[in-house]
């Protein structure tokens, strides 16, 4: 795998630290803690893949960021990475208008919806926005993150995404939230943002890719 080759390179100081924003085509990613009964419906090819968490779904209209830095450099604490980059796409919804918010128990990044149905207990409705999973090898990081912008929800209807089942929380997207934003002013703002909270250094290196 391409992002296994430049996670050793870097482990060796053979090649910058890489951030990687694309979109795939559509597919179900199973990671580490992955439930068999959470595919309900194989509409996708499945692929299981290292990062951690569960099920979850990539397909068009979601900006995939593959975050490829050495923590030995900045935090050796995984939960602190986890935390700042669910800053940053806390930071990237902010710049279109979007208030969002981190669970402590449910990784990721989330919308409250009080237009919806209360959960059982009376909890306001949460939908997920961008999912987290990652991985590190000597301390160097890879996979990272998904952020729905214009994706077919209905996709998700084939997985408990993440694991989640309760009524009350469930997925959404920018276009779902009624924000029309394309990936390029998405891929501005993350920028920016990532710059702000990882820092500005030649070591970084942006790549860009179409459907893969």
């Amino acid at each position: 795998m391409q992002m296994e080759q430049r996670v050793e390179q870097i482990i060796k100081n053979q090649a910058p630290e890489t951030l990687w924003l694309l979109e795939h085509t559509a597919l179900y990613t199973a990671g580490a803690s992955a439930k068999e009964h959470d595919l309900l419906d194989a509409r996708f090819p499945l692929h299981r893949i290292r990062r951690g968490g569960q099920l979850t779904y990539h397909g068009p209209g979601q900006r995939i960021a593959y975050v490829m830095l050495n923590l030995s450099h900045r935090q050796r604490d995984v939960r602190a990475f986890v935390y700042h980059l669910e800053d940053w796409v806390i930071a990237t919804l902010a710049d279109f208008g979007v208030q969002s918010l981190r669970h402590p128990s449910r990784v990721g990044v989330w919308v409250r919806r009080p237009d919806k149905a209360p959960g059982a207990l009376g909890e306001v409705a949460e939908d997920k926005i961008a999912a987290i999973g990652v991985q590190l090898r000597h301390w160097v990081s890879f996979h990272g993150l998904a952020l729905n912008v214009a994706t077919d929800l209905s996709h998700y209807s084939g997985i408990n995404p993440c694991g989640v089942k309760e009524k009350h929380l469930g997925v959404t997207s920018l276009r779902d939230l009624g924000i029309d934003a394309d990936l390029a002013s998405i891929d501005d703002s993350l920028r920016k943002n990532f710059i702000k909270l990882f820092g500005s250094t030649k070591e970084q290196e942006l790549i860009e890719n179409d459907l893969i």
